[in-house]
């Protein structure tokens, strides 16, 4: 699997350091496309930190330092003039609460090509019913389209979030938690439409929920205290996990 053409992202002994303490701890990882990858393990055990390293959302943070190579496409996206704005076009981010613009949901998902310079209305019309359709919210929203975001339920909102990102034809789609703050009918929802989103994306899914993971992810990555445990395809890591703390992990003995 580490054949870099079949490969989204190739990650050699990746390192993060907040200040002076390690978030990750020497990370080797192939990230296959167009499969979902779950990143799983308990609170703090440097998922969502590893997620971030993959668009350098964590260059935000202060203190922050990351050695080691995280490859995308075969360049490493923490060379020097590496362009930034590029990589998080090409590698859409998705969080834990749907974080609607106040604006229209027309405008929501319109703003990311706005900011890229489109101004024409038919192409800006078109995108953003294929980004609704594609977000499977387009026959809810369709005769609401000037309505604001903020009236939309927090599943619609979600999927929302998931058509600005989409709108903006990248090939990876980051998603921290998608569903940990939705009920059961709006995640379903939302796991549906990750299933039918791998056809096109690659999708990289950090989550808590153990059922979740084995329902919609090809492969997982089990991380613990700042390492990577165990990686594999999601049916052997589930059934047949090769360390002890991945199967504790995973049968609830901790976490």
């Amino acid at each position: 699997m580490s054949n870099q053409k079949n490969g989204a992202f190739v990650i050699e002994e990746l390192n993060l350091f907040y200040g002076t303490k390690q978030a990750l701890k020497g990370i080797n990882l192939d990230i296959p496309k167009n499969r979902v990858t779950a990143l799983i393990g308990p609170s703090g055990c440097g998922k969502s930190t590893f997620l971030r390293t993959l668009n350098r959302m964590n260059d935000l943070i202060p203190n922050c330092k990351v050695d080691g190579l995280v490859r995308y496409h075969e360049e490493d996206v923490y060379a020097q003039n590496f362009d930034v704005i590029e990589l998080r076009r090409k590698v859409g981010m998705v969080f834990q609460k749907p974080n609607p613009f106040p604006m229209s949901i027309f405008e929501n998902v319109a703003y990311g090509l706005r900011c890229q310079g489109i101004k024409d209305k038919t192409i800006l019309q078109l995108a953003v019913k294929q980004a609704l359709i594609d977000a499977a919210l387009y026959e809810e929203v369709k005769d609401r389209l000037k309505e604001s975001a903020l009236s939309l339920s927090g599943g619609q909102q979600q999927r929302l979030c998931i058509a600005r990102a989409i709108a903006m034809a990248p090939e990876v789609i980051l998603m921290d938690e998608p569903t940990s703050a939705l009920d059961p009918i709006a995640t379903a929802k939302i796991e549906e439409l990750i299933n039918e989103l791998k056809k096109d994306y690659t999708i990289i899914i950090v989550t808590h929920n153990m059922q979740q993971a084995l329902r919609i992810s090809d492969y997982t990555a089990f991380f613990l205290m700042g390492e990577l445990m165990e990686y594999g395809e999601t049916s052997q890591v589930f059934s047949h996990p090769k360390k002890a703390k991945t199967e504790d992990y995973i049968t609830g003995r901790f976490g």
